[in-house]
């Protein structure tokens, strides 16, 4: 499944064209590897977003073309988060 697919469906990202923008800036990683749009998730990759200060790593569960709202939480697990400081210069 895309990237940006597999975001909107687990509902880490309300909009699918706003999960296209964000992983075609730059601001997500898959298996510690800058990740486009168009990049193939399987169950197991890790995934880093930034989202603005914060980052989320996650590994994916499940891959699946649709979810209802309550079951999309059950696609990932988060294994970290943390607030990125104004001083901390990351850049994916």
């Amino acid at each position: 499944m895309r990237l940006d697919k597999f975001l909107k469906v687990s509902r880490l990202i309300k909009r699918r064209t706003v999960a296209k923008d964000v992983s075609g800036a730059g601001k997500i990683l898959i298996n510690g590897r800058i990740a486009k749009p168009s990049t193939d998730v399987q169950v197991g990759d890790k995934l880093t977003l930034l989202f603005g200060r914060r980052e989320v790593e996650l590994e994916i569960l499940e891959v699946a073309d649709t979810k209802r709202a309550d079951q999309a939480a059950q696609m990932y697990r988060i294994l970290r988060e943390q607030t990125v400081g104004a001083d901390d210069d990351r850049a994916f």
